[in-house]
């Protein structure tokens, strides 16, 4: 996360809470809101865990 309270982790990593205000609010223009609306799919079908996997190993 490029800015704000979580400023320098990794998108997957944010709290569930806080991807759900940005889906309700609205995901940022450009290639972060897409990351950002990626990652809600992601939580939001339980699929986290695949990429957090997938960082580990590489």
């Amino acid at each position: 996360m490029p800015f704000g309270k979580y400023k320098g982790r990794f998108l997957i990593d944010l709290p569930e809470h806080y991807i759900v205000w940005y889906k309700n609010k609205g995901f940022p223009n450009g290639k972060l809101g897409k990351q950002m609306e990626l990652v809600y799919e992601l939580q939001l079908n339980g699929l986290e865990d695949i990429v957090r996997e997938i960082r580990i190993r590489f």
